[in-house]
């Protein structure tokens, strides 16, 4: 019987010397692709030019922060739709910030101009 736990003694400390040997095997080979992959990652990143950059990250910032944005309001219209009456009158405000807002810039020629120069400003100021 001691012969038998002797075997397997001996068994289990052998798997655990393979098993240290194929890890650190692995281990070495992922350090090895890690630094392949570091390298083209890198050589990417040099032949990038950076002085298109500023074009591309203004975009996604707002790209990123109107994403933003939306997951809140969406997380504040969820709360509030919760409760019974709030949503029938906030649908009700917006309607009538909406009409009033048409109201005052879109009922003359004049007016509607003014809103599409200003909309070309922003865009011309923004996208360039």
């Amino acid at each position: 019987m001691s012969d038998t736990t002797t075997d397997a003694v001996e068994q289990g400390t052998a798997t655990e010397v393979e098993t240290d040997a194929t890890s650190g095997a692995a281990e070495a080979s992922f350090s090895e692709r890690y630094s392949e992959i570091l390298a083209k990652v890198n050589g990417t990143l040099d032949q990038v030019d950076w002085s298109q950059m500023g074009r591309i990250g203004k975009a996604s910032g707002v790209i990123l922060a109107v994403i933003v944005a939306q997951i809140l309001i969406k997380g504040v219209l969820d709360a509030i739709n919760l409760l019974p009456v709030v949503p029938g009158l906030l649908e009700l405000l917006g309607l009538v910030v909406v009409g009033q807002w048409s109201w005052h810039n879109l009922t003359t020629s004049e007016k509607r101009g003014a809103v599409v120069a200003k909309v070309q400003n922003l865009r011309k100021e923004y996208l360039g």
